[in-house]
Formats: structure tokens, sequence, C-alpha cells
């Protein structure tokens, strides 16, 4: 969020006490992992485990971060991975909640490239 946005966290009464600069602009990928695993660990892994489906929404950064977790992917790797918007991701795991198969999207392959490139795309400028 940059300091001309219209409703900056700053005016909140809770951020009152704080000073200039103390409060993030922004959130790090590894921010948003350290807030997703524990809740993995703690809400959506012992669902799987009790053996129910899961369904997880949640933003993107979210979603790459349990998709990391699951994947063991490095960081390089998943600073590559664009995950497409508003396609699920499906996951079968074994016993210790380890992917028996990479994972698969719910829709076809065009519709799936076409929502990946678009995430790729965010953020670019546009010639």
């Amino acid at each position: 969020m940059d300091k001309d946005h219209p409703y900056p966290r700053s005016s909140s009464r809770r951020y009152k006490g704080l000073k200039a600069g103390e409060l993030p602009t922004c959130e790090s990928l590894k921010d948003t992992i350290a807030r997703a695993l524990p809740f993995w660990n703690e809400v959506i892994a012992p669902e799987i485990k009790a053996g129910k489906n899961v369904i997880i929404a949640a933003h993107g950064n979210s979603l790459r971060g349990i998709v990391k977790h699951l994947e063991g992917m490095s960081d390089a790797a998943i600073m590559e991975l664009n995950l497409p918007t508003g396609i699920p991701i499906v996951y079968e795991l074994d016993a210790d909640l380890k992917p028996v198969k990479p994972m698969s999207f719910l829709g076809d392959e065009e519709t799936v490239r076409k929502a990946m490139e678009a995430v790729a795309a965010q953020g670019k400028v546009k010639k």
C-alpha cells in the first residue's frame, strides 16, 4: 500500500502509537508463508488426517506458501510459480501429507494456461 492510498493503515487508531516507517507497506512471500504454515499445520492438516476433503480458498501468495511446503520447493522455484487465479488446484496426499502425484488443476488446459499467463503478467507495464 503506497503513501497515497485513500485508506492508509496509519490513520487507524490501532496503529496510533507507531512512528512513521514502523508499519510495513507490503508483505513478502516469506512473511505470508510464516502466516500460512501454522494454519496449515494446526487447522488444515488435522482435518485431512481425519479423512476429510478440504477446500482452501486463499490469496495467491498464501497458496504458493502451501504449495512450496507440500512440494518441498526451493525459494527460487516458488518465485517462478504462477498459480492460476480462480482455478482449483488438486492434490492427492499420502498419510504423511506428501503429494502422491503432481498437483493438477480443475479446468481445461487452455483456460489454465491463460490464467497462469495473466498472473505472470500482473504488475508488468503494458506497452
